[in-house]
């Protein structure tokens, strides 16, 4: 959510800013947030005249009490409660004004950095860098699904009886290596200086509507039936939700968080939620980060977290690329966003396995995080996220780059550790038939 104040100053930049998220039917939401929030401060205006008034009245009235002027205070007292029905009135006006006001700045998107490339969707996206040489090898790679299978590792059937699409069990091998990810992803993450967290899986509608985007949580989010919670698509939700109606010393940012969770997404209107494996699921797990900074600091950490994943991505022997999201790929709140892409073998091509965004002062003036200066000025944090490892996603990269031409599968060096000292998986020799 952008500041009114700039919006009230600005609308032409904030219209313009519009036209090029390709959102032109939210263009006359600013001419009618500024006509609305022009009639909430005269409203205001008037009461707050209103309340002056009552306090001097009240006096004026106690002083002719006092001179014996009865009939002159009650004269002033009906002047008072016509007051008081006047300003009733203002009140309930004043916040539905507000309201409105609100509903419609939440819809209307953050002001996009001007580096950000200009195009309707994410075919307009840009490579920015490619780590790692991208490698066909001269042996088939197989669907990552029957790569599991040849461990024994996936049980895709079980699951659709159990939960339906989009689900699956993980075994043997191959779930242990989805732990060994996480735990990897965990201490790396550490080592760099992040602190560990476990947040709540499930968060409020107030946090909910101060994280995303309306159009985002009615594609994503499950709704708690009956209570004012629901299941979190991803674990930045309750992170940066920690600070909620917060005031932070400026000494002590930035907070840089990394934190395990569980997630829950419907995939609404999503292609290929019934393919067979893990690539569009409805429950999955990953690890996070998040930093809350001050405003100078944010581009600082913007290209350092994208970093870490790439980092993480190549200490596994896995290429990967960086992805400039282009203006109208962005979620309303971003004001910038990169993903990380893996190379996939099989496919001959890129896919995302993560996504980095500087969301600017917008989460944090929906969820007033503020901060509190040295000289006692508070204003509005900022706050970024980005995806350091989602192992179902992450393992079909990971599988598809370290397979073997005899279906045994490497395990680089910084994994070993995490997997029992194993240098390599052998499949299940009735499944491949040997």
């Amino acid at each position: 959510m952008i500041d009114l104040k700039f919006l009230r100053e600005n609308p032409e930049i904030v219209k313009e800013n519009i036209k090029k998220k390709f959102q032109d039917h939210k263009l006359p939401m600013v001419d009618e947030v500024i006509e609305l929030d022009a009639k909430a401060r005269q409203v205001k205006s008037e009461a707050d005249e209103l309340r002056a008034s009552r306090n001097k009245l009240s006096k004026q009235i106690g002083a002719l009490m006092g001179q014996g002027k009865k009939e002159e205070a009650e004269e002033v007292k009906k002047q008072v409660s016509n007051n008081a029905v006047r300003l009733s009135e203002l009140e309930v006006q004043e916040k539905e004004l507000n309201d409105k006001v609100r509903e419609i700045m939440m819809v209307i998107p953050n002001i996009i950095d001007p580096s950000v490339p200009i195009g309707k969707d994410d075919s307009c996206n840009v490579e920015i860098e490619k780590f790692g040489e991208p490698v066909v090898p001269d042996y088939e790679i197989k669907y990552h699904a029957d790569i599991m299978e040849s461990f024994d590792g996936i049980d895709l059937d079980a699951a659709g009886k159990v939960a339906g699409n989009g689900f699956y069990y993980l075994m043997g091998d191959i779930a242990r290596l989805h732990s060994a990810v996480l735990a990897y992803a965990r201490d790396f993450m550490i080592d760099r200086g992040f602190t560990y967290c476990i947040p709540p899986y499930m968060i409020r509608s107030a946090v909910v509507d101060g994280v995303m985007s309306f159009d985002e949580m009615d594609s994503m989010m499950y709704k708690i039936e009956g209570e004012d919670l629901y299941l979190i698509g991803t674990s930045e939700h309750s992170m940066i939700g920690k600070f909620i109606n917060t005031i932070n010393d400026e000494e002590k940012l930035p907070y840089t968080l990394t934190s395990y969770s569980p997630c829950f997404r419907k995939e609404k209107g999503a292609h290929g939620i019934e393919e067979r494996g893990v690539y569009r699921i409805h429950q999955f797990e990953k690890q996070e980060m998040i930093v809350v900074c001050k405003p100078e600091e944010a581009w600082d950490w913007y290209n350092k977290m994208w970093k870490n994943t790439v980092d993480l991505f190549r200490s596994l022997d896995i290429p990967v690329r960086t992805l400039e999201c282009c203006s109208g790929d962005l979620a309303d709140l971003k004001v910038k966003s990169c993903d990380v892409e893996a190379w996939s073998p099989r496919q001959k091509k890129y896919f995302e396995v993560g996504s980095c965004s500087n969301l600017g002062d917008a989460q944090a003036r929906r969820l007033k995080i503020r901060v509190k200066g040295k000289n006692g000025e508070k204003y509005f944090a900022n706050t970024l996220n980005n995806t350091v490892v989602a192992p179902p996603r992450m393992l079909i990269a990971f599988l598809e780059n370290n397979v073997n031409e005899d279906g045994s599968v490497n395990i680089p060096k910084a994994l070993q550790p995490y997997m029992g000292g194993k240098t390599i998986l052998v499949p299940n020799k009735g499944k491949n038939g040997k």
